[in-house]
């Protein structure tokens, strides 16, 4: 899918990147700790959360995650978005609960970066 099409499908709000669109992505990872992200995330991926502090954009650029999904209608602070413009990643946000992007997204053959622990 691509984020434009990830934006009509979640009704979300391009925050940054609204040049960058026409990515196409395959696969998600969902989390609120960062430490999970890192550990489990892959690059090219989709980083589904409801944190907005500038941790997640640093998290995110570490990996070379394609976009950030910001879910519960979250928006990032101004040092977030700042930082997020700085490293050219787009941050959507949706009023959509993280459960809802996910199953909305896998619904329309988005997949997890993994399946379960260990299978990496």
């Amino acid at each position: 899918m691509t984020l434009h099409e990830i934006r009509k499908l979640l009704d979300a709000e391009v925050l940054i990147g609204e040049d960058q669109l026409d990515m196409e992505v395959k696969t998600a990872f969902v989390a609120d700790l960062m430490s999970d992200v890192l550990a489990f995330a892959t690059a090219g991926s989709l980083l589904i959360t409801g944190l907005t502090n500038p941790q997640v954009v640093r998290t995110a650029d570490v990996l070379d995650i394609a976009a950030i999904i910001m879910g519960r209608g979250k928006r990032p602070s101004q040092e977030t978005f700042q930082l997020a413009e700085e490293v050219n990643i787009p941050i959507l946000t949706t009023k959509y609960i993280l459960f809802e992007i996910a199953g909305r997204l896998y619904a329309k053959g988005i997949r997890g970066c993994i399946e379960k622990v260990g299978s990496k």
